[in-house]
C-alpha cells in the first residue's frame, strides 16, 4: 500500500483506502466515497470481494463511480472495466498440471507457474450508463468489450 500511495502522489493523485470485511462495510465505504466525491474506485482482488462482485458493481453504478477490478467476473456482473490475469488461461494451466500429474509427474517436481496472459475487459453498456466515452484506442486495445 505504501508503494501505491507513492506512485499516486508521483502523478498527482490522491488515494484513499477503504477496508471492508462485511457487506455492510462495503455499503458504508461506497457511501463515504460518494459523499467525498471520489473520481474512481479500484477494487482489489479477494475471495471475499469476488463473492460480492454483484453488490460491488451495483454500488459503483448506483453511486455513479467508475470502477476498475482485477478480474473480468466483475465486468460481467456490470462493473466498468478490469485489467488482470486471464481466468481462462489460469484454468488452462490447471489442466496442463493435471495432465502432467496424471501422466506420472510428481507435484513436488513441477515448477510454480502463474498466468502470463493479462486481459483488459470493458463493459461498454456500463460506460454509457455512467456517461463515459471510452476512447477508441482503449476499445481496440481491449481483449473483450461487453455490450
Amino acid at each position: 500500500m505504501k508503494d501505491v500511495g507513492a506512485a499516486a502522489r508521483a502523478i498527482g493523485l490522491q488515494i484513499q483506502i477503504h477496508n471492508a470485511n462485511t457487506s455492510a462495510e462495503i455499503d458504508a465505504a461506497f457511501e463515504t466515497m460518494s459523499r467525498e466525491r471520489a473520481d474512481a474506485v479500484f477494487v482489489a482482488i479477494s475471495t471475499f470481494f469476488n463473492g460480492r462482485r454483484v453488490q460491488l458493481a451495483q454500488l459503483a453504478a448506483f453511486h455513479r463511480l467508475p470502477a476498475s477490478y482485477g478480474d473480468r467476473d466483475y465486468v460481467e456482473a456490470g462493473g466498468l472495466m478490469s485489467y488482470g490475469t486471464s481466468t481462462v488461461d489460469g484454468y488452462r494451466q490447471v489442466g496442463i498440471y493435471t495432465g502432467r500429474i496424471l501422466n506420472g509427474a510428481k507435484p513436488t517436481d513441477l515448477p510454480v507457474v502463474q498466468s502470463s496472459k493479462i486481459e483488459l475487459v470493458i463493459n461498454a453498456q456500463t460506460a454509457r450508463m455512467l456517461g463515459l466515452t471510452v476512447p477508441d484506442k482503449l476499445l481496440v486495445a481491449a481483449d473483450d468489450v461487453i455490450e
